[in-house]
């Protein structure tokens, strides 16, 4: 990913955190036409390797899965982003352009077909978004679960890199900052919002906090 120096965010903590506050990602494997990518919700340990380790799985038909195991992978994982216009800058001339916060994540994948390691994906997950109350892979019967892990595997990313690329406006005056700090909050919606906010963090070294 290119990243110019003024936008990178290489803040293991900031990039962790924006991995679990958008866990739904791209896996993406292969090279030139067997490129491939899938479109899943990622579990995160942050504590496993060097580099955290980034879990998921597949539907056992997915074409991804035959040359997945032991292949580099790229997981991309996208926060708030938003279009800028050169009509909320301070200074001119300008063009348009866009804003938007991303991490990468870079590892050698492992495939695994273990019915407790997938077991614990599943239940992992349902944990995060069903809440304490809420559906729980236990309420099924065995003979169901015993169906479901025929049809999933699970991944394993120990993660080798990370790459964080926050472009908040960095690159430009504080005038020019507050001008989309405001346009976005009046625009609103939850990524100008979060977009704005972000911004508003970032320029806090400019201001001298």
């Amino acid at each position: 990913m290119y990243i110019p120096a003024h936008f990178a965010q290489p803040n293991r903590e900031a990039q962790f955190g924006l991995i679990e506050a958008h866990a739904f990602g791209q896996l993406i494997s292969g090279s030139g036409p067997e490129m491939i990518a899938s479109h899943v919700p990622f579990l995160l340990d942050r504590d496993r390797g060097a580099h955290g380790t980034l879990i998921c799985h597949l539907a056992a038909a997915n074409t991804q899965v035959a040359a997945l195991d032991g292949q580099e992978v790229l997981c991309i994982f996208q926060g708030p982003h938003g279009y800028v216009s050169p009509n909320w800058y301070a200074r001119k001339p300008a063009v348009p352009t866009w804003n938007y916060m991303v991490v990468h994540g870079y590892g050698r994948a492992r495939v695994t077909r273990d019915a407790a390691a997938l077991r614990g994906i599943v239940d992992r997950l349902s944990r995060i978004y069903e809440g304490p109350d809420g559906w729980k892979l236990d309420d099924e019967p065995d003979s169901f679960f015993d169906g479901l892990v025929r049809g999933i595997v699970g991944i394993e990313i120990p993660l080798t890199r990370l790459e964080g690329k926050y472009k908040l406006s960095q690159n430009r005056t504080l005038a020019d900052i507050d001008g989309v700090i405001a346009n976005l909050r009046r625009i609103g919606g939850d990524d100008n919002l979060a977009l704005a906010d972000a911004m508003a963090a970032a320029a806090q070294k400019k201001r001298g906090a």
